[in-house]
């Protein structure tokens, strides 16, 4: 590496651990992602209450889907690393606090456990799933800072200015060598833009109730089949490591569903409409005449 340029390398020397009761482990990564989870059921509650679900039904569809959200992350994060868990089944619950979860296991599992709720109480399904995906989003870009502090997930090697390095010995980087910032970094970055997009410019153009979750697929899905590329800790299928099968398999289901959704929308609440076509303007009464 350039001598000049090792100078601007970022140094990250913080301990991954916050504190230790008993056998759970607080970390960075755990902190971040209990505060994305506020920070995004919060916002999308509010986008549902705006479009015309109640508060407290918004509300019981977070309690839903945020706990199947971190069951899905869990379950995705120990099937693709079975042999890490084989031998220490009781871990796999034990040591989610420490980190291990995969963020597509907790898009999977959060929406089919809202939408499930949400099928049963026959609740409008395209504006839930539109008012859920900038929450999501907002939660998992939240969630990476931890990953940058903590440093899970291992990358490849960089000389580019922005490039992180793991100091504290405790860390679960790569110890004092620079790497991309791909998921604390470049997915940090990369949500928060998307989490713009679908807020502010999907809720001002799109007209079909449902097809800002389905953006919202197909502009996360493809960043991270590409940021894939930098990652050292990914199983591989074929060639491919499984979140870019993943990746690939949503982009499909995204256009599928929003073929579906164009066709048959579902209920639409009196809010969405006025949103999308604009309140009609009251009539003026005529005024009487003598």
């Amino acid at each position: 590496m350039n001598t000049f340029i090792s100078f601007l390398v970022i140094d990250i020397g913080m301990n991954p651990t916050l504190a230790e009761v008993g056998p759970f482990t607080l970390t960075w990564h755990g902190l971040f992602t209990a505060v994305g989870i506020v920070a995004g059921v919060l916002l999308s509650v509010w986008l549902a209450n705006r479009d015309g679900i109640p508060s407290d039904v918004g509300q019981e569809i977070a309690l839903v889907g945020v706990p199947a959200a971190i069951v899905g992350a869990r379950l995705f994060y120990v099937a693709e690393h079975w042999n890490d868990f084989s031998s220490d089944l009781p871990n796999i619950v034990l040591g989610i606090t420490e980190g291990g979860i995969t963020l597509y296991g907790g898009l999977i599992g959060g929406a089919l456990g809202g939408l499930i709720y949400a099928l049963w109480q026959k609740l409008p399904i395209g504006i839930a799933l539109d008012a859920a995906a900038p929450g999501m989003i907002l939660g998992q870009g939240l969630g990476r800072v931890g990953d940058l502090i903590n440093g899970e997930h291992h990358a490849t090697a960089s000389d580019l200015p922005w490039a992180v390095k793991y100091t504290h010995p405790e860390t679960l980087g790569e110890l004092g060598v620079a790497v991309h910032p791909t998921a604390g970094g470049y997915e940090l970055l990369g949500d928060f833009v998307i989490c713009a997009l679908l807020v502010f410019v999907s809720y001002r153009y799109i007209r079909v109730p449902g097809w800002i979750f389905c953006s919202y697929l197909l502009m996360y899905a493809p960043m991270r089949y590409a940021l894939s590329e930098f990652r050292l800790d990914e199983e591989a299928i074929s060639g491919a490591s499984v979140p870019q099968v993943v990746s690939v398999v949503l982009v499909g289901l995204a256009i599928v569903v929003a073929g579906v959704l164009r066709d048959n929308p579902g209920p639409i609440t009196e809010e969405w409409e006025d949103r999308v076509f604009g309140a009609e303007p009251e009539e003026t009464p005529e005024p009487a005449t003598s």
